[in-house]
This record gives C-alpha cells, sequence and structure tokens, in this order.
C-alpha cells in the first residue's frame, strides 16, 4: 500500500525520550507487513516491540532480540505491563474481541475492516469512548498526502464542479488465495460474520478512499447504499462487484471492483468534474490531473499510519490541549462499516454462469476471468451503473429492467441457433424469439438524461446491433428519439452545447421522458411519454409506435414513429442548432456495438466523410458485430429527409438529425411527425443489394 516515504518525527530521536512499548497481535498475513514496519521503527528509536501474540508463532529469528511470544492476547496482557499500543492484524472475524480486550491496556491499531458488522462498530466506538483510548483504522491509503492536494484542486475549482466519485479495481487472485485459510472468502464462519469479499477486504480501500475524498466519513454522511454483488469462484462472498454510493450532499460514488480480471492493474479513484477529471493511483500515491490547463502527474508522499497514531498518544500524554486528529480514526470508518453492513445483508452474491468465466492456470494457480469484466467495470463506472442494469448476460435482471418486447413466433425460417458463427437469439413467452427489449430508462443517473429506448435489438439469428450506457458516452442509449434542446432542456444526456460560450458545459438541465401508459403485442408497441423538465413541468407530449415485421429467413423490419405535440410553446433544437457546426444530432438516433470492418454508405455516397451530413432517401451500415456479421438499412421519412448523422471514427452510430442547423418551432398545441424503417438483416449487404432491398419498401404495417 504505497511507500512509507516519511521520515520517523525528530522528536521520537531526542535522547531520554522512551521507545513506545508495542505489542503485535497476528505476525502472518498482513501481520508480516506490521513487523517489518515495526523492526525500522524500532532500528530508530520510536518504538520497542516488546510482546507479539499468535497461535502460530512466528519463525525463529523472525522478531527483534528480547520481544516475548505468546500464543493468545490474554496471555500477552497477563504477561506484558504498561503498554502504549498494541497492532491487531487478525482474521476479520476476530477483530471485535480482539479489540475490545485491547482497549482497557493500550491504544489500538486495527487492521481493515475494523469489525465484520455495524453493530460491532458502535459496540466499539462505546468502549473506546469508555476506555479514553485512541483508535487507528488501517486504511493506509488515507495516509497519502495527494489527499490534502486533492481538496486544494477541489476548493480551487481546478476540474470544475465535482459531479461524481468512481473507483475501479482489476486485481487477479487464484484459487490459492481462497485456500489460505478457513475464513478467505467466506461470509460467516462459525456462526460468525466475516464479510471477506473484494469489496470489504482486498480492495476495501477503494471504498474508504473514495469516501474520503466525497467528506463522507459517519454513517450520517450516506444517504443509501446499493450493492450488485457476483461470485466466479466457489466462494461464499463477493469477488466482482459493483457499490453505489449517494452522500449526504448528493455525490455519486460508484465502485467497480474485481479480483477476476485478465491482469492485475492497480486501482484508482476517478473524480468526474464539469470541467476535467482527476485520477489518483491510491496504492502508488499517484494523481493525475486533466484540465483545460492540461495534464500533469505528480507522486506524492505517504505518512505511516502507525507513526501518526504513536505521535497522537505522545501528544495526548505530553502536550496541554488537544492532539492533532488522528488520520483514519476508528469513528471516520462510519461511512465505510455502512458500506460494508449493506455487503453483509445484502443477498448472496450470485454465481456467474461458467459459460462466462476462463479459468486460466492450473492447480492451485488457477484463476477465474470473467470475461469482457475489464469492459464492463468501465461502462459501471462511466454511466454509475450496476452491472444489472448494465444487462450483463451474467447479471441479475435490473428491478426495473424493460420487460415488453417485440417478438415473433419461432418458425417461418427465423434460425434457432443462428446462422455459423452467430449468437442462439432469446426467447420469450411461449417459445417467441425476442427482437427488441423496451428499457425504461427509468433507474439512471439523471445526467444521463432517463428515457426509454430499445436495448438490445438483434437480427433473426441473434446478432446484436445496439449498444447502450457505452463508457465513451453513457448516454448514448441503444435506438430511440431524444434531444440536447428543448426550451433549454437537455434531454439526450451529458453536457450542453451552448451558444455564447461556444463549447459544451455541464449544466443541471437534465429532463427525462416518461411512460405515461403503453399498450403492447408481439409486433406492436404503443406508447404515450411525457417530456419532463428538471422541476418535473412537461414541455412534449409523445405518441411512439413501434412495429416489427418479419420479410424473410434472415430480415425483418422494424418501423419507430413518432408523434411530438408542444404542450407549450417549443423550441426544439441541439449542438447544430445552437452554433456547432456538423453536430447536429437529435431526433432519432441509433447506438451500435463495437464493430470490425465497418461500411456506411448510400445510394449516392460512401464513408463518414460524405454520408455525414447528407439527406439521402436511405443509408446502410454493414460490419461484423462480435456475434456475426449484419447490415442495418435506415430509411428516412419519405415527408422529411433530415441530414444524417454518422460517426465510425469516435464511435459507431446512425442519427437523423431534426435539427441539423436551425431549431424546429412548435406552438402549444402543434404536432411533428417523424416514421422511419429500419432494416435488420443477417450478414452483410452490397450497395446493389441494398438499393433492391429498399426499392422493395414495405411499410411495416402492411
Amino acid at each position: 500500500m504505497g511507500t512509507l516515504s516519511t521520515p520517523v518525527p525528530a522528536e521520537y530521536k531526542q535522547p531520554g525520550h522512551a521507545p513506545s512499548r508495542v505489542a503485535l497481535i497476528g505476525v502472518h498475513g498482513f501481520g508480516a507487513h506490521h513487523l517489518q514496519n515495526l523492526e525500522r521503527l524500532q532500528a530508530n528509536g520510536v518504538v520497542r516491540l516488546v510482546a507479539v501474540a499468535d497461535p502460530n508463532p512466528p519463525a525463529p529469528g523472525a522478531l527483534p532480540p528480547g520481544t516475548e511470544v505468546f500464543s493468545t492476547l490474554d496471555e500477552l496482557l497477563a504477561g506484558t505491563s504498561a503498554l502504549d499500543l498494541v497492532i491487531v492484524a487478525t482474521p476479520i472475524q476476530t477483530h471485535a474481541q480482539l479489540a475490545l480486550t485491547t482497549l482497557p491496556h493500550a491504544d489500538l491499531y486495527l487492521e481493515k475492516p475494523p469489525v465484520a458488522s455495524l453493530a460491532d462498530f458502535n459496540q466499539l466506538q462505546e468502549a473506546a469512548t469508555a476506555a479514553g483510548r485512541s483508535v487507528q483504522v488501517g486504511f493506509q491509503s488515507l495516509g497519502s498526502r495527494a489527499l490534502p492536494a486533492i481538496e486544494e484542486l477541489l476548493a480551487a475549482g481546478e476540474i470544475g464542479t465535482l459531479l461524481g466519485i468512481s473507483a475501479t479495481g482489476r486485481w487477479v487472485r487464484d484459487r490459492a488465495y481462497y485456500k489460505r485459510s478457513r475464513w478467505a472468502g467466506r461470509r460467516s464462519l462459525d456462526g460468525i460474520d466475516v464479510v471477506d469479499g473484494v469489496a470489504t477486504n482486498p480492495l476495501a480501500h477503494a471504498i474508504a478512499t473514495a469516501l474520503r475524498i466525497a467528506g463522507a466519513r459517519t454513517v450520517d454522511d450516506l444517504v443509501s447504499v446499493e450493492t450488485d454483488l457476483y461470485r466466479a469462484n466457489d466462494i461464499e462472498s463477493d469477488d466482482t462487484s459493483v457499490i453505489r454510493i449517494r452522500t449526504a450532499a448528493g455525490l455519486p460514488i460508484t465502485c467497480a471492483l474485481t479480483l477476476c480480471a485478465g491482469e492485475s492493474v492497480e486501482p484508482y479513484i476517478t473524480l468526474q468534474g464539469s470541467e476535467g477529471t482527476a485520477v489518483f493511483h491510491y496504492t502508488e500515491d499517484r494523481l493525475t490531473v486533466s484540465s483545460a490547463a492540461g495534464e500533469r502527474e505528480t507522486v506524492y508522499g505517504r505518512v505511516d499510519l502507525t507513526e501518526d497514531l504513536l505521535e497522537h498518544g505522545h501528544q495526548q500524554r505530553s502536550t496541554p490541549g488537544p492532539a492533532a486528529p488522528l488520520i483514519s480514526p476508528l469513528a471516520d470508518s462510519g461511512a465505510f462499516m455502512q458500506v460494508l453492513e449493506a455487503i453483509r445483508t445484502a443477498e448472496s452474491p450470485a454465481l456467474i454462469p461458467g459459460r462466462y468465466v476462463t479459468w486460466e492456470g492450473d492447480g492451485d494457480a488457477a484463476r477465474a476471468v470473467v470475461d469482457g469484466i475489464e469492459d464492463a467495470l468501465e461502462r459501471a463506472t462511466a454511466a454509475h451503473a450496476t452491472f444489472s442494469e448494465l444487462g450483463l448476460p451474467w447479471a441479475r435482471p435490473a428491478v426495473d429492467a424493460g420487460n415488453t418486447v417485440l417478438s415473433m413466433p419461432d418458425g417461418g425460417g427465423v434460425p434457432d441457433g443462428g446462422e455459423p458463427g452467430g449468437a442462439a437469439n432469446e426467447t420469450g413467452p411461449g417459445g417467441a424469439v425476442v427482437l427488441a427489449t423496451l428499457q425504461s430508462g427509468a433507474g439512471l443517473a439523471a445526467r444521463l438524461s432517463p428515457r426509454p429506448y430499445l436495448h438490445p435489438v438483434r437480427t433473426l439469428a441473434g446478432v446484436t446491433v445496439t449498444d447502450h450506457l457505452p463508457a465513451d458516452h453513457p448516454w448514448h442509449l441503444g435506438a430511440g428519439f431524444a434531444l440536447q434542446d428543448v426550451n433549454g432542456t437537455n434531454f439526450w444526456g451529458g453536457k450542453t452545447y451552448v451558444r455564447a460560450a461556444g463549447r459544451y458545459e455541464e449544466r443541471q438541465d437534465h429532463g427525462r421522458i416518461v411512460e405515461v401508459s403503453a399498450t403492447h403485442a408481439p409486433s406492436l408497441l404503443e406508447q404515450e411519454l411525457s417530456w419532463q423538465a428538471p422541476d418535473g413541468a412537461e414541455l412534449l407530449r409523445e405518441r411512439r409506435t413501434t412495429r416489427s415485421r418479419q420479410l424473410d429467413h434472415r430480415t425483418w423490419q422494424l418501423e419507430l414513429r413518432t408523434e411530438l405535440t408542444a404542450v407549450v410553446d417549443s423550441s426544439l433544437g441541439g449542438p447544430g442548432s445552437n452554433g456547432a457546426l456538423g453536430s447536429g444530432y437529435g431526433g432519432f438516433f441509433w447506438r451500435l456495438p463495437a464493430c470490425a470492418g465497418a461500411e456506411v454508405f448510400t445510394a449516392e455516397s460512401r464513408g463518414e466523410p460524405e454520408v455525414h451530413g447528407s439527406a439521402s432517401p436511405w443509408l446502410a451500415w454493414a460490419a461484423d458485430f462480435p456475434d456475426g456479421p449484419a447490415t442495418l438499412v435506415f430509411a428516412a421519412p419519405a415527408a422529411a429527409q433530415d441530414p444524417w448523422f454518422v460517426r465510425m471514427a469516435d464511435y459507431p452510430a446512425v442519427g437523423s438529425a431534426l435539427a441539423w442547423d436551425r431549431s424546429v418551432e412548435l406552438a402549444a398545441g402543434d404536432s411533428l411527425v417523424r416514421t422511419f424503417t429500419v432494416w435488420i438483416v443477417d450478414g452483410r449487404l452490397s450497395p446493389g443489394e441494398v438499393a433492391k432491398l429498399v426499392a422493395g419498401r414495405v411499410s411495416a404495417t402492411g
């Protein structure tokens, strides 16, 4: 956990100052780290390691000369007098009892997590107060000098307003890690809470550090903790999870953590600001700040928590007035304990099915790698979303997951298992093949402009051709309709382009589109939608109709029709109408998944530079998607051919720009209608084949 670069305080080296008498409980595991540090401090005359206690004695020569060895803490306390400090570095489930036993005799350094339940935490706080003892909790990362620097950069507004914090942890642990002790990977042992999961033990520092940066120290500093827990290993606890926290100040903190990565990467905390970002690699005390002023990176030193506690105790005993506060006092672990309690009381972690896990290595060196976990972590933190909300194939269904689908009977040439190299399609009630799922979007973060959308949309052979919540633009949501500016309300998500500033700005202007009513049949969805400003005022009312029709063994047709009616006089615009030339997105929009060999073309043009901004009657996108090859053909409304918006180099997406370079004005009560037809085809079509398909265009209503 970083480098102990801080020199031993000079006052400890003054002649006549007696070294502090210290005992260590637990000399193995992380106790070995404490033993090494105590040897350093003893060599500098700061401490004297008086005794250790461990049922498994240390190896001969492992301790400084004169250190007594006991089997238990009780034996140590009975045989040792006048202790200044006791360090407890033992299994989690033993912390509470050992801490309570220690407090009448000495100050306490307690390894993280301090205890295994919020009830034990409260009892320990009461005992420490009653005994008049100081307790430091072993979140070593909190000793980083980068943390005061982060406070300063936030206060100075270097990255603007802090919008959210995320913690990302990608580590590797093999089977031997879970065989190292009886309690490893357990939620409880012999009826006693252990809670040894990815978020509470190996990557607990990620959560503790994120909470400290957010200023969340006590239980009252948090208003909610949500857990989404999974395991790929044969254990009780979680090894892959998202923990989503909201502070009393309204700040979101999302921690996406795994011990099942392809390779270990140093964990990091990301501060998401309105004008930039700061990334803190807490194990390295390394801070990278990116803003309009450029990028800078600084590596900081660290204060050793043992030295900090010793200095605190020395001040209390010898200096009038209050001592300097501890870096990681017990009371400041309240917010972390609230997170641990949520994990402790959550339903058992869901097992990730074996088909989504790759095992690398042999025997005890074998380790689980969850397929695509790196991308999943990035998506979760960018969107402040759980694995369930991302719709990962191995995750639990989200609470507000869409369950209204477009489907077709399993027959009429629809493949059961997909074409060679393709993916098996999902089946719904009665064996119907699910072609598109309607997501409500209700649970999305406000900054994403929550709204209904279609995802996943699949070909008849099961190739997924939509994406949602991508890490690059988490507000890109499958297939649907959205606008960035309706009377100053952003229904698109993300930053808003501001004409006066000539740039995108982070604003608290995000609206939401709410479903008022809906009817559905296997090939028809009809929705009544309300477009609402941040204060809840209704600006637009929308009637959205979505139809599907199978044309042949590899082609089905999707029709999306929207009728927008202004509730008040309304200006429908976006970046293009607000001055961002060439960025006229808004209206119909389709975010595609990552794909290879993509080609985009119209009857007259080919490639992004030529197709983008054109007003062709149709546009085609052919590519090799992760599940197989597919072609999507988009037909513009016959009566209103808005310019096409196309992105290939930055991200894969197609849209029809309702407000390409000027806004659309609707008086209250007036309506605007757009209807789009999309052919979704297995395999790659040539321009000639697309032209033939479009020439035989049949309305999905026919």
